[in-house]
């Protein structure tokens, strides 16, 4: 397992300083393979500091609002090449707090790179509309606009990704942002500050606020200077905040869970149905809001399937994230591990067969980190809670069926709609596949799992708020429309 080293002390960053909390109390992020490490340390916060980081931004806004968008681009892409430039020591840490293999989390920290310059260049682009008017001497256009304060709730499955695909926007689009990330792995957003700060943003433009979601977030979501609020995580969370924001009108955006589901007809490459569900289910231990987690097969095919699924899952390389031959890392942490190995017992014990795993691991150094070997399931009931709630673990149910309409019907009866994929050679079942499918994100031939920065990103029924975030939807939410009337003066 990773040797322990010493561990920084991190405050909040608030106003362009760095801040204990006012109790002086703190907390530690601690790595999930070995739980005697301590990572690093950091600010145990409340309400105050949020309402000093609330105001802080909104000092800055103003400021802001007037800064040239080329001005905001450089700096974005200042952050970026800073960031590029540590991406293996950066990817490291991501790997030790979040338990992620060291190459998802050099990827990860790659992909807030490459983030950043996105939001750059989209801060360049033209905006705004001209229209024809009824009068032929008005001036008739739109203007975007910033909204102000944007409150920034982030998990701790990928905290350097969520960050910077909620940050980068905001700021290219002239937003000022109070930002909680997750208690679990807070240091790798710090790191995602750190290049911003270093680039040159301004005082109170960017504050990090770290502490519990009760105290902190809550301060965040009740604030009325806080105009906007991105927020990703639990569908049971993300249903109290859209309480609180509709009850004082903030505009708020929500991506929460996902129930996945990959299609495999009787006509697909099984093998590269094979590899792409395995990834898409158990990688990064299966914390992926776009994970697969249902595996519905052609009956023709599904016992063959499930025999190569099996041999292939009870194959993964289980240990050390840092390690060269790891495949599969620790879960966030003991409460975690603990959850998905009783969802694993219950669900066997409720008549489920569970063919591989499942258990938690605590040979061959494995004790002292949130192991739980990856579990399969065949002959899953589709309305059984294992086929119907998200568990966030790298568990995965077979569910057979006997044609493509019967697998999407099966697909869709369920509260989520995030992402979904299909296997198979047929044009024209994939074409009825992606007309029926009940999900923001949908793959034909590769899995559940991924996203590029440049589209939309977003789910469909209980998975999100109905809104989208990267790529030019990401403007849609940090924006608000100016309709502008031009006359000229009477002659």
């Amino acid at each position: 397992m990773a040797h322990a080293t010493s561990a920084r002390t991190y405050g909040n960053y608030i106003g362009g300083e760095w801040r204990p909390a006012a109790t002086g109390e703190t907390f530690d992020d601690r790595n999930p393979a070995n739980r005697a490490e301590v990572i690093a340390t950091f600010a145990a916060s409340g309400a105050d500091e949020a309402e000093a980081a609330i105001t802080a931004a909104a000092e800055a806004a103003a400021g802001w609002r007037r800064t040239s968008p080329i001005a905001r681009a450089n700096i974005l892409y200042k952050a970026s090449n800073i960031l590029e430039a540590r991406v293996g020591d950066v990817g490291r840490d991501l790997t030790r707090e979040e338990g992620k293999t060291l190459k998802e989390g050099i990827g990860e920290t790659g992909r807030a790179v490459q983030i950043l310059r996105y939001f750059a260049g989209e801060a360049q682009q033209p905006t705004g509309e001209h229209y024809p008017s009824a009068s032929i001497t008005t001036l008739l256009y739109t203007m975007d606009e910033p909204l102000g304060v944007v409150g920034i709730i982030t998990p701790w499955n990928f905290p350097i990704a969520i960050p910077a695909w909620k940050i980068a926007p905001a700021l290219a689009f002239g937003n000022t942002v109070v930002l909680k990330p997750a208690s679990q792995s807070p240091l790798s957003a710090f790191h995602f500050v750190e290049a911003l700060i270093e680039a040159g943003l301004p005082a109170g433009v960017l504050n990090v606020v770290t502490g519990g979601g009760a105290a902190v977030g809550t301060r965040l979501v009740e604030d009325e200077r806080v105009v906007g609020i991105s927020f990703t995580g639990s569908s049971q969370v993300g249903a109290g905040l859209r309480q609180i924001a509709a009850a004082r009108g903030a505009k708020i955006q929500l991506e929460l869970g996902g129930k996945n589901p990959a299609i495999v007809l009787a006509d697909a490459d099984i093998d590269q149905a094979l590899q792409h569900i395995v990834n898409g289910a158990m990688m990064s231990s299966g914390q992926k809001c776009t994970a697969t987690s249902r595996a519905i097969v052609e009956r023709s095919l599904s016992e063959r399937f499930t025999d190569l699924l099996s041999s292939k899952i009870a194959s993964l390389r289980v240990g050390d994230p840092l390690g060269s031959d790891t495949q599969i890392g620790p879960l966030i942490d003991d409460e975690a591990a603990d959850r998905v190995a009783a969802e694993v017992k219950s669900a066997k014990d409720d008549g489920s067969d569970l063919l591989v795993g499942g258990g938690r691991l605590t040979d061959n150094g494995r004790g002292d980190g949130a192991f739980v070997a990856p579990a399969l399931f065949a002959g899953v009931d589709p309305d059984s809670r294992l086929g119907q709630e998200e568990l966030f673990g790298p568990v995965l149910g077979v569910i057979p069926v006997d044609s493509v309409d019967e697998a999407i019907a099966v697909a869709n009866r369920v509260r989520y709609g995030l992402s979904a994929s299909l296997f198979t050679r047929d044009l024209g079942k994939a074409l009825h596949f992606v007309q029926g499918i009940q999900a923001g994100i949908v793959h034909v031939n590769s899995e559940t799992a991924g996203a590029e920065p440049q589209v939309p990103f977003g789910g469909m029924k209980g998975s999100s708020s109905y809104s989208r975030e990267q790529g030019k939807a990401a403007r849609d939410f940090y924006t608000q429309i100016k309709t502008v009337y031009i006359d000229p003066p009477a002659s």
